[in-house]
């Protein structure tokens, strides 16, 4: 069977709006360079269109016109590899979806500890974030609950009141094991965040182990501007939060 029919036969079995690459279609490597170029004369005759570098779906026409796949579908694409989640959605976006702000981005951030993702989901521009440590399905929570502490100065419309509260709701529900993978992954992160993170488990009366973590890994002589006072966290003076 030659390479095209072969793709058209594994093309005709996958549902419009799903997304495939080249292992959906089962090629081998010596008929890689064949498939993209039978896949590129498909693209041009609009049975299939591209959803990124490798990745393609069947257009689904409706009533309403012609119809992209779900944006998490699309987005999935810069999240994973091989089925593995090496990025997560951060920024604004993210503090939307946790009920942090109201406001809905233009653009997409995406964090990766290796590589600067980039790209567009429609009209959404996707731009690269920093990760601080590698991200995997298990770190995803605790890379989420960091990045509101690094952002809470910066998160749109957000009340710092509010936002402590967010913060102590979550960290109440962690277990101890949880706690210490937070804090593991706190250490990477800049001074402030590391202090505020700390100051919020003093105030939860959290096991001096990870605080004395915390507590070394900061400057003593510095202070970390949040704007946070003694009544909003009684522990701030502690950690020199300001």
């Amino acid at each position: 069977m030659k390479v095209t029919d072969k793709i058209v036969a594994k093309i005709n079995r996958i549902d419009t709006g799903d997304v495939f690459g080249y292992d959906t279609l089962g090629l081998t490597s010596d008929e890689i360079i064949a498939g993209s170029k039978a896949l590129s004369r498909l693209v041009d005759k609009g049975v299939i269109k591209r959803a990124r570098k490798g990745y393609y779906y069947k257009p689904k026409v409706s009533v309403f016109g012609e119809q992209k796949p779900r944006e998490d579908v699309l987005l999935s694409l810069y999240l994973f590899e091989k089925n593995k989640q090496v990025a997560y959605i951060t920024g604004t976006r993210l503090y939307n979806r946790l009920g942090l702000t109201t406001q809905v981005p233009s653009s997409i951030r995406v964090a990766s500890l290796d590589k600067q993702v980039k790209g567009k989901v429609g009209n959404v521009v996707i731009k690269p974030a920093k990760s601080y440590v590698k991200v995997t399905a298990d770190t995803i929570k605790y890379l989420e609950l960091l990045d509101v502490i690094k952002d809470l100065n910066t998160i749109p419309d957000l009340q710092k009141s509010d936002g402590l509260v967010y913060l102590k709701k979550v960290l109440y529900n962690f277990d101890t094991t949880g706690i210490k993978k937070l804090v593991t992954y706190g250490v990477a992160y800049p001074p402030k965040v590391r202090a505020l993170l700390g100051a919020l488990l003093e105030a939860m009366n959290v096991d001096t182990v990870n605080l004395s973590l915390l507590k070394k890994s900061i400057n003593p002589s510095s202070s970390y501007e949040y704007g946070i006072t003694p009544k909003m966290l009684s522990t701030v003076n502690s950690w020199n939060i300001v």
